[in-house]
């Protein structure tokens, strides 16, 4: 059911203002992975990552001002289109037939359609269906001025993901010098030793599972996943770093140092030796654990984890744990200030969000009614 609209907005199906069309095939003869002179057309496929980029073209079959929407897998995620391109696969084209902004029609698919999955196996959208969808339409004035105030919030949302990735990216170069000793914090030049991780702390797997959770539990729950759960019991309180046994091996880590509970398949590495300090290890274990395991996995249904394998993992840190617990702060540093930019980045998402449902509804007007 769509939202009340101002008396002065029309209610149209999308096909009565947009030509609607799947993308084809592309000419790999005529196209780049990197964009140049000579190829300077963006290709698009039905993917959400970059916003569906795969690559460049020499030529363009779509114009500026258009909309694409996904129509396989993930439905309906509109974007705005500013230059000429090609679209391929299931990716749908939407070209307006007529003097309107495609900008505020982009913003409106995103918001206010749900798109209903009319086939069996993977979710698919096609151009006809699509088309018959409704939309409001505001005066052109009104479209402009909406389509702008959401289109300087999206700058800031991209300026906040650009500065994270940037972040994101110092930080990983810094643990690459600092962690393998290539580059030393000022006033430390003493030695680094070898350890096995077997010797320098408690290794074992948790006894929960996925049911034992609660949405609203008081602790932290780890499971073989990113996502971190809730639970209302806890195993261990104090210093921890936690690993998936199976799956996400060589890319999920947590670090805490609280009360928490964790899954049966879930590695909780803990009660670290004096002379270790236990958040370096997790960021060596970020840098480096994951070669290991994946050199030394069980093949399975999924890549897992054996006890021995988290044992034998030998790294190299300073001897010294002042020099440990300053190598420490630096990424600790890096990382609260990462978090604060998401933060800040999921606020202004909220502030976009709460802005369309005002915006894209009528409910606030930035041009006065005639």
């Amino acid at each position: 059911m769509m939202d009340k609209f101002p008396s002065e907005w029309q209610v149209m199906q999308i096909g009565d203002l947009f030509e609607a069309k799947a993308g084809g095939d592309y000419d790999p003869s005529n196209s780049s992975d990197v964009r140049d002179n000579r190829y300077p057309y963006p290709i698009y496929a039905n993917g959400l990552t970059q916003q569906g980029l795969y690559g460049f073209s020499n030529y363009s079959e779509e114009p500026s001002g258009s909309i694409t929407v996904t129509g396989r897998g993930t439905l309906g995620q509109a974007f705005y289109r500013d230059t000429p391109f090609v679209a391929i696969g299931r990716l749908i084209v939407l070209k307006p037939k007529t003097s309107i902004n495609a900008r505020f029609f982009c913003e409106y698919i995103n918001y206010g359609i749900e798109f209903a999955v009319e086939s069996t196996g993977v979710p698919q959208l096609t151009a006809p269906q699509i088309s018959n969808y409704l939309v409001p339409v505001p005066l052109i004035p009104e479209q402009r001025a909406i389509a702008e105030v959401l289109s300087d919030v999206d700058g800031l949302l991209n300026a906040l993901e650009a500065l994270i990735a940037k972040k994101r990216a110092i930080k990983q170069a810094t643990m690459q010098q600092l962690l393998t000793g290539k580059a030393r914090l000022p006033g430390f030049s003493g030695a680094w030793e070898t350890k096995r991780l077997g010797d320098v702390a408690h290794i074992k797997t948790g006894s929960k599972n996925n049911e034992d959770k609660d949405d609203n539990g008081q602790y932290p729950l780890y499971v073989r996943s990113a996502v971190v759960e809730r639970i209302n019991s806890y195993c261990f309180d104090g210093e921890a770093i936690l690993v998936p046994g199976e799956g996400g091996i060589e890319n999920i880590f947590h670090y805490i140092n609280g009360r928490f509970d964790c899954h049966q398949r879930v590695y909780m590495i803990n009660r670290f030796v004096d002379d270790v300090f236990g958040k370096l290890i997790y960021y060596i274990m970020v840098l480096q654990f994951g070669r290991h395991a994946m050199q030394n996995t069980v093949k399975a249904t999924v890549d897992s984890l054996r006890l021995p394998t988290c044992q034998t993992f030998t790294f190299s840190i300073p001897k010294d744990v002042v020099e440990q617990r300053a190598i420490t702060t630096v990424l600790s540093d890096m990382d609260a200030e990462i978090a604060a930019l998401e933060q800040r980045r999921d606020k202004t998402r909220a502030i976009k969000q709460g802005m369309m449902q005002q915006l894209l509804t009528g409910r606030v007007r930035l041009v006065k009614p005639k």
